[in-house]
């Protein structure tokens, strides 16, 4: 590992010379974005900043992981930061300057950017609260990160037809959407996992592809080779946009799943990838102190508990993570745990340490509709079509002046396009970016998804009602909250009841 340490830095100097160029307009935005995607940085919508992304396997953010980040954005007046549904931190409106320098400087502490976009295997997701959570099967964080040490071993030794994104479970919650990634990983009661394969949000989104039951986790290297594998020998390399794994399932049909097996015993044959990974333990043990709230989630160690913090959009002040910091640097064994729908948690805390942590939080969500997850939006992704972010900030502000109770409208999920960057697909509600025409003129709109979940064996797609124009969604989740609130209930329980009550609510608008 660290003679490949020692090659991503020597290869930081060819990022350097070709963002010299971008930024001199040596070098187009096209061309720019097929190299440098593979450090982990784009630049973003006009060309004239860059974004870099932080990825830190499972989500998982040290002490020190923190204080850098804080030290960043102070050295380099870093004004936007981004939770993504990836487990990472976006850095944005960097200049070209910043952007080298943070990327280098990162490695020092241990979060690497290479591969953070582009052909390459991206962050590996894991259950944000993995190894604290009560109920959950087994610890999965250890696994995962042992995945993701190996998958940057082939970021510079195998050409993919396009990214790869690999998920681990520790319960049916399935929060990273271990049934339907590209590999999936979903912990079961016995201590092993369920492999899916082949799934995937976007265009065509899949369900994935049941490969393998009741797996050794000491064996899952075995599964991430033999799906690379299957993905270099049937994935598309002619058209992009059919270039993801879950097309296979397309190219292939019901022999997916024996191409795949078929791999995995050629794997199984030319090398012995077992792994043997030491479990994390917790020796921290609470004080007596107690902890409340809404954000308050006690863990399996006893008196020791997380607090969830949720920035509206996740997008943080930027002043927060050198708040964070300081309040836990002195705690024995916090950590930061960043989760797929924008929240953070931190961990291991007793009762008046999550007192700490709560107060200089209080700016975050205030029910479960401000906990909504939104990409980062048109105003800076260059495939972005609408401001998601500005959607989201809108909704907020209008819901807000009508005090609903907590549960009267639901968390929705907002993207800017229809790649599912804000995982519109399985929201309760969900939107993407569009275009609605009005007396034959196109207008900014959404297309609306209802009823899609990830929870495992519910798993399911939301059905497009239609697309409602963007000034419109606002007065529509006001009318939704009165509608819900008039029966003196939430909107889980009013949509189960009757569906129908939701169609003529959102009919005047789509």
């Amino acid at each position: 590992m660290e003679k490949l340490m020692q090659e991503f830095r020597e290869d930081l100097g060819e990022f350097r010379q070709m963002t010299d160029k971008f930024y001199a307009g040596e070098v187009s935005m096209k061309d720019y974005k097929g190299f440098s995607g593979g450090f982990g940085s784009y630049a973003q919508k006009g060309g004239k900043a860059s974004m870099l992304r932080l990825r830190m396997a499972g989500g998982r953010m040290t002490k020190e992981k923190l204080k850098f980040i804080a030290d960043t954005i102070a050295e380099y007046g870093v004004d936007k930061v981004h939770f993504t549904t990836c487990q990472t931190v976006q850095l944005h409106n960097l200049d070209g300057k910043a952007v080298c320098e943070i990327m280098e400087k990162a490695m020092d502490v241990g979060i690497i950017t290479r591969g953070g976009g582009g052909d390459f295997p991206r962050n590996t997701m894991v259950s944000p609260l993995s190894g604290v959570e009560e109920g959950e099967y087994f610890d999965v964080l250890p696994y995962a990160e042992a995945a993701a040490d190996y998958l940057l071993t082939t970021i510079k030794t195998v050409k993919m037809p396009r990214k790869l994104k690999v998920g681990f479970s520790n319960s049916p919650a399935n929060v990273t959407h271990a049934t339907f990634r590209d590999l999936g990983f979903a912990a079961r009661e016995d201590g092993k996992f369920d492999v899916y394969s082949a799934g995937g949000l976007g265009n065509n989104p899949r369900m994935g592809v049941k490969v393998a039951e009741a797996v050794e986790p000491s064996r899952i290297l075995f599964y991430i080779r033999a799906m690379i594998d299957t993905f270099v020998a049937y994935g598309n390399y002619d058209n992009r946009s059919k270039a993801r794994t879950r097309y296979m399932q397309e190219t292939l049909g019901e022999e997916y799943k024996e191409a795949f097996l078929e791999k995995l015993a050629a794997v199984e044959e030319r090398e012995d990838l077992t792994i043997q990974v030491s479990p994390r333990i917790v020796t921290k043990t609470g004080d007596g102190s107690i902890a409340s709230g809404s954000r308050v989630i006690p863990q399996k160690q006893e008196g020791l508990y997380a607090v969830a913090y949720h920035p509206i959009g996740g997008i943080p002040s930027v002043t927060k993570f050198a708040e964070i910091y300081d309040a836990i640097r002195e705690v024995d064994e916090a950590e930061v745990r960043i989760a797929p729908d924008e929240t953070i948690y931190v961990i291991n805390l007793t009762g008046a340490e999550a007192e700490r942590v709560l107060a200089i939080t209080e700016d975050g969500a205030k029910n479960l509709f401000e906990t909504s997850v939104s990409c980062i939006g048109s105003t800076i992704c260059q495939i972005g079509l609408r401001n998601s972010q500005g959607l989201l900030s809108s909704i907020v502000e209008e819901v807000r002046k009508h005090d609903f109770a907590d549960g009267v409208l639901p968390r929705i999920h907002i993207s800017g396009c229809t790649s599912s960057c804000g995982t519109h697909q399985i929201g309760t509600l969900g939107f993407h970016g569009a275009v609605r025409k009005v007396d034959g003129k196109p207008q900014s709109g959404f297309t609306f998804h209802v009823n899609g979940s990830d929870v495992q064996g519910e798993e399911r797609f939301g059905e497009e009602w239609g697309v409602m124009l963007e000034s419109e969604i606002p007065s529509f989740f006001v009318d939704l909250g009165k509608a819900v609130e008039a029966e003196h209930t939430t909107f889980d329980k009013w949509f189960a009841e009757d569906p129908e009550k939701l169609r003529k609510v959102a009919e005047k608008y789509l």
